[in-house]
């Protein structure tokens, strides 16, 4: 079953990580992908004629309208949206915590997630469907020591989904909740951590592909996955 052939899916952060092996994944079955990525550009590393891509920063709103005109530009429409870029940054200790880490976080992991999904609602109300996926980790359901603010900002975004989903059901919109377990990308950089007992990000993108290749009247509103390693 393939339903995602001629599908255009906007995926925020799609030059790297999770978000690069879910575009790689959906241009192999057919689907056609919109990359807005804030650095790295996918389309400059990989030629395919389902691929565009767009330099934008999803906190900045005129960056997100932006990026969304260029997608329908090149592709007549959004079907999907993948929330999928995210900023992580520990806090150890909050009484020595500045602001600004504070606010980047909040900037990409919330403010981000709404300006994108309200971009794309104006086109799937028009097109009374659409789905709408984020990539919101485990860590919007058990907190961690060493990062409250960060799953604070995924709490955040976990309610932000929540309440849309309520909302877009009657509009023929699907909204689905991504939550996997710490996962070996970029986001640790040279932290000390066990790799080995990690999701890899092929694993989190088949889970994205399998989600989004759902029949039209099948709606998963939230898939939650770790490494059994990790668990034990």
């Amino acid at each position: 079953m393939n339903n995602l052939e001629n599908k255009v899916v906007f995926i925020t952060g799609a030059s790297s990580g999770i978000g690069k092996a879910t575009a790689l994944m959906l241009l192999e079955v057919g689907a056609k992908v919109f990359d807005f990525s804030r650095t790295n550009q996918l389309s400059d590393e990989v030629s395919h004629k389902n691929l565009r891509s767009f330099k934008g920063d999803v906190s900045v709103e005129t960056d997100v309208v932006a990026g969304f005109a260029a997608c329908i530009e090149s592709f007549g429409t959004v079907d999907a949206l993948l929330n999928n870029a995210g900023l992580g940054l520990t806090s150890p200790d909050l009484s020595t915590t500045d602001l600004e880490t504070f606010e980047k976080m909040m900037d990409i992991n919330v403010k981000g997630v709404f300006l994108c999904n309200r971009e794309a609602l104006k086109v799937m109300k028009a097109n009374k469907s659409g789905h709408i996926l984020t990539v919101i980790s485990m860590a919007g359901q058990r907190t961690n020591p060493n990062a409250p603010i960060y799953c604070a900002s995924k709490f955040g975004a976990r309610g932000l989904s929540s309440g849309l989903a309520d909302q877009a059901l009657k509009l023929g919109i699907k909204v689905t909740d991504i939550n996997p377990g710490p996962t070996d990308s970029n986001y640790w950089g040279d932290r000390q951590v066990p790799r080995e007992k990690f999701l890899k990000v092929e694993d989190v993108a088949r889970v994205i592909v399998f989600v989004l290749n759902q029949p039209d009247y099948v709606l998963i509103r939230e898939i939650n996955f770790d490494n059994m390693k990790f668990l034990a």
